[in-house]
Order: C-alpha cells, then structure tokens, then sequence
C-alpha cells in the first residue's frame, strides 16, 4: 500500500511540476525521435492491460466469491423474523379470545347430575 501512495505522489509531483513549468520535457525531442513515442505507446498499452487484467480479476473475485449478507439484508431478515414472531403472537392471543370454554356452572352441562 505504501508503494501505491509513493507512485501516486511521485506522479502528482510530477504533474505539478509540469504544470507550474518547473520541470518539461522539450516536445521537439519526442516528437524528433519516433522510438521514444514507440516505447511510450508500449508501456502506455502493457500498463493499461495489467491494470485491466487486474481489476478484473477484484471485480470477478468480487462478484463470484460467496459473502455474507450486506448489513440491510441482515436487518431486513431481523424485521422478517420480528413479523413473523408478530404473527404467532397475534394468531394465539385470538385463539385464546375466540367463543369461551365451556362454563361448568351452566345448566346444559350438567347432563349426568339430578
């Protein structure tokens, strides 16, 4: 990772560099001699295909590789299981206020005794 920021800020500086006129490559030297834009247009392309080759192997790693659920999909079956639980909760409380037992001290039930 160090090596990483190290390029970036050498190619920043050199940027800047460029930018402020501090430092330039005289364009009559490249454009004189057709090797230097051969070799620039080699290593463009090399650099170019291994950075491709590269983030395609992160984006197919990525896509194929099993993972977890996201934080959302863990709340969303967190919520799930709370509704269902809901549910049951619901479905007894109404069974136990549908029609009422039986009441022993009624008449009708009484059907053995004088």
């Amino acid at each position: 990772m160090v090596l990483w920021f190290a390029l970036i800020f050498v190619l920043v500086v050199v940027e800047v560099a460029e930018i402020t006129h501090v430092f330039t490559v005289p364009i009559q030297n490249v454009i004189g001699d057709p090797l230097t834009i051969v070799v620039a247009l080699i290593f463009t392309t090399v650099v170019a295909l291994v950075g491709a080759i590269f983030i395609g192997v992160y984006l197919s790693h990525r896509i194929l590789s099993p993972t977890g659920f996201t934080p959302f999909e863990e709340e969303m079956l967190r919520m799930r299981a709370d509704v269902q639980q809901v549910k049951r909760d619901v479905e007894e409380l109404r069974g136990h206020a549908g029609p009422d037992p039986p009441n022993p001290s009624s008449p009708s039930d009484r059907s053995g005794e004088p």
